[in-house]
């Protein structure tokens, strides 16, 4: 299962015997989807080498704060960024304590201070060293301020004792890390979604199509999965693996993904509609290629289907969400968008700009809604899908029990 699919995890190494669980770990969130990337202490590399980490991960290890081409290229600001999640494990007692007293004095402690993303630790120490008040103390710093922690577990440790200090086993953190993304929020609810462009054929070789890649409609899918939601993908013609228990559906033309939305359309509770599906198909297809004989060729187009009206209109109780993707006065065409199409909400963005929509990594939205907006800044499109899932739950709930 690929729990952690679209899934930034950076794994955070300190000095102690348990380091060499770590690459556990690694393996287990990739095995899960994720993408990982590793962080160790000066302390770490004394236990397990860097490039351990390196073979498993594909990817550069990072260790010096102050590396010149660390620096230049992925440094501990742009780490601090890039995660989704930072897991340290083990977190050592000397860690915790340099943590918890706010000090930056290697790269793992200070892109932790730079990060607004949620940490989590797995202690791992002697048993003698955790019940110590001052490590007590220091867990409980960290607890305050929203830092998870994770064990630690008790049994017989390195040393010989036996007692609290064990760290926890790679699956069971690997487990911990899945289930922080599973908010719950649309549990229960069947979840309808297109993603990805169509293509409307002019011969056996030619198409009219766009831009799209679907990567936002498929974060939204993996985001309403951890949401606790039943999710149907219906998918344009893009090679995208598709998210962990979403049932997928994938066609070519806009009356395909027409037909596979309103067939299912009753039974579901939201849809989301963030293809961008063709406006426009020909009105006759060729049977064979058509060839460059003349200088102009003239095609006779007709309007396709509106999805996304079709299904908001059909009279159930379905919440629809849209998407206005827009070159100019985005605020005004989707705010109509909005009204016209008898929308619940609609989600609109930029294209045609530097950095953002069609096959961009990253993306910001504007969400309108009757009597209420809200922005949502630039992002990983996999941090802006939980967002956006995380406001159209609260706006799906507030309609449905007043």
């Amino acid at each position: 299962m690929n729990e952690l699919q679209y899934r930034r995890v950076l794994l955070g190494v300190t000095g102690g015997i348990a380091a060499y669980k770590a690459a556990e770990i690694l393996r287990q969130c990739q095995n899960m989807g994720a993408e990982v990337r590793v962080v160790m202490t000066p302390a770490a590399t004394e236990f397990i080498t860097p490039l351990t980490f390196q073979a498993l991960s594909g990817l550069p290890v990072h260790t010096q704060l102050m590396d010149v081409e660390e620096e230049a290229g992925m440094g501990h600001i742009n780490l601090a960024r890039w995660a989704d999640v930072i897991l340290v494990a083990p977190a050592s007692a000397d860690f915790i304590a340099r943590l918890a007293s706010g000090m930056a004095n290697d790269l793992l402690t200070t892109l932790l201070l730079a990060t607004e993303k949620p940490v989590m630790l797995a202690p791992a120490m002697n048993r003698a060293m955790f019940d110590d008040q001052n490590t007590q103390n220091n867990i409980r710093q960290l607890e305050s301020q929203g830092v998870v922690i994770l064990g630690p577990g008790e049994g017989v440790q390195a040393c010989g004792e036996v007692g609290l200090g064990r760290m926890l086993e790679p699956e069971d953190l690997a487990q911990a890390v899945v289930e922080h993304f599973q908010t719950g929020e649309l549990a229960g609810l069947n979840v309808l979604l297109n993603a990805g462009p169509t293509r409307e054929n002019i011969d056996p070789v030619r198409y009219i199509s766009n831009h799209s890649s679907g990567k936002m409609g498929f974060a939204l899918a993996q985001a309403c999965v951890e949401a606790g939601a039943h999710v149907t993908l219906v998918a344009g013609p893009v090679y995208m693996p598709t998210p962990s228990g979403v049932e997928r559906i994938d066609v070519v033309s806009a009356r395909e993904m027409a037909d596979a939305v309103l067939s299912r359309s009753a039974q579901a509770d939201i849809f989301i509609a963030s293809a961008a599906v063709v406006d426009y198909t020909p009105v006759e297809i060729a049977e064979n290629k058509i060839k460059k004989n003349a200088s102009q060729m003239q095609l006779i187009l007709v309007k396709t289907i509106d999805i996304l009206t079709s299904v908001a209109t059909q009279g159930s109780a379905t919440f629809c969400v849209g998407f206005a993707a827009e070159t100019d006065n985005l605020e005004a065409y989707a705010k109509d968008k909005l009204e016209k199409k008898s929308l619940d909400m609609i989600a609109a963005n930029w294209i045609g700009r530097k950095n953002v929509g069609f096959n961009s990594e990253n993306n910001a939205l504007s969400v309108y809604w009757k009597g209420g907006e809200q922005e949502l800044g630039y992002m990983p499109k996999s941090e802006l899908a939980r967002e956006l899932v995380t406001l159209i739950a609260k706006r799906y709930h507030e309609k449905n029990t007043t």
